[in-house]
């Protein structure tokens, strides 16, 4: 095998096991993560894993990262793929929700978790989370003004305040789904998105009748 063979072997097994970490996390808490309860979860040596993460809190920063590449893949980068404007709006949106009720993750959201349990923990993790959000946010404000540019939402929209309230949709989503009727909370949350862009949009041959 060549350098660049192991070293691609050796990145997809680095990535799997912080995909087993992002799934852990969710269901014991981000900071509930250990290498050791990792290392049981793997079936591998604490010390094996502690080649790659000398400290609790460098898997920690790594769980982060790779929860925010699972973001990445797995609902921005689809979404990326829809036309721009209202409807790349709603499919980021739907492809939210999929990966909601695929139950990818065993626990729920790891980010809407990881939003109330850190909230008032000050340190690096809360600063890399915050800087995840903060990305997030951005992203989704581009998003909506590039709806604005195109003429598919009003000029004078408050973008940030659309880009919240789509975030908040989602994040209702993921936390009441958990507790109750999962189909009837994502149907809502579709209906909810359906419903706000509607009443914005000029064009409404860009967004379907009826139930999404």
């Amino acid at each position: 095998m060549t350098s660049d063979g192991r070293v691609a072997r050796g990145d997809r097994t680095r990535t799997a096991v912080l995909d087993t970490a992002v799934a852990l996390a969710t269901e014991v808490g981000l900071d509930g993560l250990s290498l050791a309860q990792l290392a049981d979860r793997l079936g591998v040596s604490k010390s094996g894993l502690f080649a790659h993460w000398r400290s609790k809190e460098a898997l920690q920063l790594a769980t982060v990262d790779r929860a925010v590449a699972q973001w990445e893949e797995r609902i921005a980068a689809p979404a990326l793929r829809a036309p721009r404007g209202v409807r790349r709006l709603r499919a980021l949106h739907e492809a939210r929700i999929e990966f909601y009720a695929a139950r990818v993750l065993p626990g729920g959201c790891f980010f809407a978790n990881t939003e109330f349990e850190y909230n008032a923990r000050p340190g690096p993790v809360r600063d890399r989370l915050a800087e995840a959000f903060g990305r997030w946010t951005a992203f989704l404000e581009r998003l909506v003004q590039e709806a604005v540019d195109l003429g598919e939402l009003p000029a004078d929209l408050d973008v940030p305040l659309l880009a919240y309230e789509i975030d908040a949709l989602g994040i209702s989503a993921a936390m009441r789904s958990r507790m109750l009727d999962p189909d009837a909370t994502y149907r809502h949350a579709r209906q909810g998105l359906l419903n706000r862009l509607r009443a914005l949009c000029p064009d409404p041959t860009l967004l379907p009748e009826g139930q999404p």
